[in-house]
């Protein structure tokens, strides 16, 4: 049962503080609680649950996604979030409590369905409502009180209901639109194959004890050579360095191993009655090893090292290795993340799993930034990748320069000197985005991603861009404050300041 109570917003007087006093009102958290458009997201959020008068009363959805964003704020897991909150007020009352409690508002088991019903979609459009309110007054001088009326702006969801009206609009190009991409590391360890077999064995040894288990004293336990097969993993793994030859033919050994175990599962299976004994954690990494061994065998047996949608991690099936090229890490493992940036906010433009190529979504990001702001940028700022034939034909046909240098011969006259002047500024103009994927990655979590679902890992990557824009905002906020200060003090004591 879910009972809406978003529209009943309460002041930061109002909340009731049993030891005395009252909450600031320029607290961050209360200006982040006045940023996000709660009674809006709680009509998405509602749907999610049945229309019943019975049953336990569920989580409001400003408890989940702002349990949700003081974790990602914070940098802390699910009980340290809880413990947090129980111990400050302004958490308190940044989840929408009527006053100060110290007891646990929810248990910290639900935060995993809280990640769960709050979709990478409805993210997404939090993210456009806080983003583009800010973003369409940096970039646009008038029509600012038509878009307040109209909510703050649209998601990329809502692209087709505004098709006539734009079309009736005569577009202009003003702006610049940042593109690129990167990869959001999943936290897993470092996979290889040999490490991969040896514990894909392991749980295979751990499934024919619980299927064995009811025909103890029945039947006899079939061998498994499990010792023998833990002393061949380690005489290599312990090496240093292993030779080519070495690691092939202890591959090999852990390949028998595994279809030797993969055999005497499916005999135990049509003894017993089939698989249902095992939990549902076994059966899934049942069928996970299955496939692992199937590719393994494959690249084994054509003396290859790449195989389609190659697996791993046991655990996190869906995780791929991206290919970065970077000189820390040459592969990656985990999502790859393509966002556009306007006026230093972030928008998610691509998530996949699989590697792809980032330049074939620049048409998108170029469309969705008509659809956000009624017109086509100037230009957009992108690595060399998404200099295609194809996209430089296309933004010369909506009257947008594309950044790079040109193709084909270099050229000594003086418009190519002038042009790389140009080049150079828009590539410190696209300083920018990298250092939006720093911040993500140093400050927000963004460079390991410990959630181990492939709907809770996107949740928490589209959760880690809304933090940022939130902050974002902040700044803005707190920028006339800072300016006004450092004027005052200029004028009290510039004596102190030339010193």
């Amino acid at each position: 049962m879910y009972q809406r109570t978003e529209s009943q917003l309460i002041l930061p007087g109002d909340f009731f503080l049993p030891f005395g006093g009252k909450l600031a009102e320029d607290n961050r958290w209360v200006l982040l609680a006045q940023m996000i458009p709660w009674w809006k997201l709680e009509e998405k959020y509602a749907k999610n649950f049945k229309k019943s008068l019975k049953g336990q009363k569920a989580v409001s959805i400003r408890v989940a996604l702002g349990a949700l964003i003081i974790q990602e704020r914070l940098g802390t897991d699910d009980r340290e979030t809880l413990r947090q909150i129980m111990e400050n007020p302004y958490l308190q009352y940044f989840l929408g409590l009527p006053e100060y409690q110290y007891r646990r508002p929810f248990h910290h088991s639900l935060m995993t369905n809280f990640r769960k019903r709050l979709s990478g979609e409805i993210l997404d459009q939090v993210n456009e409502w806080i983003a583009l309110e800010e973003a369409r007054k940096s970039s646009e001088s008038d029509g600012s009180d038509d878009d307040d009326e109209s909510g703050g702006g649209t998601t990329a969801a809502s692209d087709k209901s505004l098709e006539p009206q734009l079309q009736q609009i005569e577009l202009t190009n003003e702006g610049e639109l940042l593109l690129d991409a990167t990869c959001a590391p999943a936290d897993i360890a470092y996979p290889t194959d040999l490490s991969l077999l040896n514990q894909a064995r392991e749980k295979l040894e751990k499934i024919i004890d619980i299927l064995h288990e009811p025909q103890r004293g029945k039947t006899r336990k079939p061998r498994t050579y499990r010792e023998r097969a833990r002393k061949a993993y380690l005489a290599v793994a312990k090496q240093r360095r292993v030779k080519p030859r070495t690691m092939r033919k202890a591959i090999g050994k852990q390949l028998r191993f595994i279809s030797r175990d993969l055999r005497i599962i499916t005999e135990l299976a049509q003894m017993a009655s089939g698989l249902s004994q095992l939990p549902r954690r076994l059966f899934k990494e049942l069928l996970v090893i299955g496939e692992l061994y199937r590719q393994q065998q494959e690249m084994y047996d054509k003396k290859t090292h790449s195989v389609p949608d190659r697996i791993v991690s046991i655990a996190q099936p869906h995780v791929r290795p991206i290919v970065r090229g970077k000189a820390r890490a040459n592969v990656e493992f985990g999502a790859k993340l393509a966002i556009s940036m306007v006026n230093g906010y972030a928008f998610r433009e691509h998530l996949s799993w699989d590697s792809y190529n980032e330049g074939q979504t620049l048409k998108d990001a170029v469309e969705r930034y008509r659809v956000r702001f009624g017109y086509y940028p100037k230009a957009v700022l992108a690595d060399q990748i998404y200099r295609t034939r194809e996209n430089l034909r296309y933004c010369k046909e909506k009257g947008i320069r594309l950044s790079g240098p040109r193709l084909g011969r270099p050229s000594a006259t003086a418009d190519s000197q002038e042009h790389k002047k140009i080049a150079k500024a828009d590539a410190a103009a696209r300083n920018a985005v990298e250092g939006k994927f720093g911040e993500g990655k140093r400050s927000y979590g963004l460079g390991c991603i410990r959630a181990r679902l492939q709907t809770t890992s996107e949740t928490v990557i589209g959760l880690q861009l809304l933090v940022m824009n939130l902050e974002k905002r902040l700044r803005v906020l707190f920028l006339p404050f800072f300016q006004w200060f450092c004027s005052s003090l200029t004028f009290r004591f510039p004596m102190i300041l030339k010193m």
